[in-house]
């Protein structure tokens, strides 16, 4: 049995000040650093970049994969940054980069520099978007961060509504050079002064060292139940994204295929974006009632249970509105549960780290999934990918289960507080 002693917490109102803070800085950061990176693109691919560049869509869409891959990649690395330096000078050092590759992009005269500045954007990623950030909250939340996590994921969500119409206005307006100057200098000027100023510090011991129970993980596992318990996140963290990224490019075509009217594609396309962020809206409200494993286990199920419901061809509305709720819903309560799984298992201390090597899997696995998919369904048909998606969501579910069984079975220290 492990004894931990437990330091007291701060006052409720200080709390709330410093969480207040906390979530309104990583908030604005992370919609401008999604807003002019990922969302970014879709601006891009509608402007002269590609005649400019002599490159066609496909290419210009291609940075995403250099992104996803690169970011993948310095996952470990970028662990390894936010165990030793902690999150606040990680992400700083992704506002800088960030800057800089756009600055390059703004400057590629063809496909090389174009590439290039993918690969800076991409380890900029890494170092400012998603993982860092979380490992942020987690870092002054400690194990209470899954619902700060959620409630930030809400504002994230709301990148590319923010950023798709202003970036497309300024690329009429003053061009795609000019417009990727605008969108550096809000990474520099803006999100670069927010991580190194504006997060709170993290809460300490009088002796100046980080709060003891930040190293007490929820169980005490073997070293070998450790790399398997690992596993056993980053494998359905890894599956559901690729099902989710795979299939959201396709989305429209999905509903098209099975019946729907292009104007109810449209209608049921766009209250897609909207049923996710209010799953995420309710996995904040839900807090403490809800465990990471458990809201994992709801989405995928609600992820299953929505496939059968596009292979009676063609579709009733009834069955293509269950469909977008289910799809929609699940997809979004899984996207927290993927973001705190780790949370689960290891320690506060640890969740970056941790947390940084899952991007590895997860990164290469959106990167490839859209064009797994929609080759799948030309040169197979729709039902074939729903067949997979099914049946991937599945072997999530079991593995989730496994975790679960591990966690049932290990040991709990016993926290006293003085």
């Amino acid at each position: 049995m492990k004894v931990i002693l437990r330091m007291p917490a701060l006052k409720p109102t200080q709390s709330s000040l410093r969480r207040a803070r906390l979530i309104a800085a990583l908030a604005v950061s992370q919609i401008i650093g999604w807003g002019t990176s990922w969302d970014m693109t879709g601006v891009l691919v509608g402007t002269s970049i590609g005649r400019d560049l002599q490159l066609q869509n496909a290419l210009v869409f291609a940075g995403l994969s250099v992104m996803m891959v690169t970011g993948g990649l310095a996952g470990p690395w970028i662990g390894r940054m936010l165990e030793r330096h902690g999150a606040a000078h990680v992400l700083s050092a992704g506002s800088v980069l960030m800057t800089a590759g756009l600055l390059l992009l703004a400057a590629a005269q063809g496909a090389v520099v174009y590439a290039l500045s993918w690969l800076v954007i991409g380890l900029a990623g890494a170092c400012c978007l998603s993982v860092p950030a979380y490992a942020a909250v987690v870092e002054r939340e400690g194990a209470g961060g899954k619902r700060v996590i959620a409630l930030l994921m809400i504002f994230t969500g709301l990148s590319a509504s923010i950023f798709w119409p202003i970036e497309t206005w300024m690329a009429q307006a003053v061009g795609w050079r000019v417009m990727l100057v605008i969108l550096a200098s809000l990474n520099f000027l803006i999100c670069l002064p927010l991580h190194l100023f504006a997060l709170p510090k993290r809460v300490a011991q009088p002796d100046g060292t980080p709060a003891q129970a930040d190293d007490v993980a929820p169980l005490v596992l073997t070293p070998a139940q450790k790399r398997l318990a690992f596993a056993l996140i980053a494998l359905p963290t890894a599956i559901t994204s690729f099902v989710s990224f795979g299939l959201s490019p396709t989305f429209l075509h999905f509903l098209t295929t099975a019946g729907a009217t292009p104007a109810l594609a449209v209608q049921l396309g766009a209250a897609r974006g909207v049923i996710g962020i209010s799953a995420r809206a309710l996995d904040f409200a839900l807090g403490k009632r809800s465990t990471p494993l458990t809201a994992a286990l709801i989405g995928a199920g609600m992820m299953v249970i929505s496939y059968p419901l596009l292979l009676v061809s063609p579709a009733p509305v009834a069955s293509l509105i269950a469909f977008t709720l289910l799809y929609s819903f699940g997809s979004g309560v899984l996207s927290v549960a993927r973001a705190v799984l780790p949370l689960a298992i290891f320690s506060p201390k640890e969740f970056g780290l941790q947390s940084a090597r899952i991007s590895l899997p997860t990164n290469l696995a959106v990167s490839v999934a859209p064009v797994f998919f929609t080759a799948l369904m030309d040169n197979f048909g729709t039902a074939s990918a729903l067949y997979v998606a099914g049946v991937l969501s599945l072997v999530c579910i079991v593995l989730l289960l496994m975790l679960g069984a591990l966690a049932r079975s290990a040991a709990r220290p016993v926290t006293i507080t003085p």
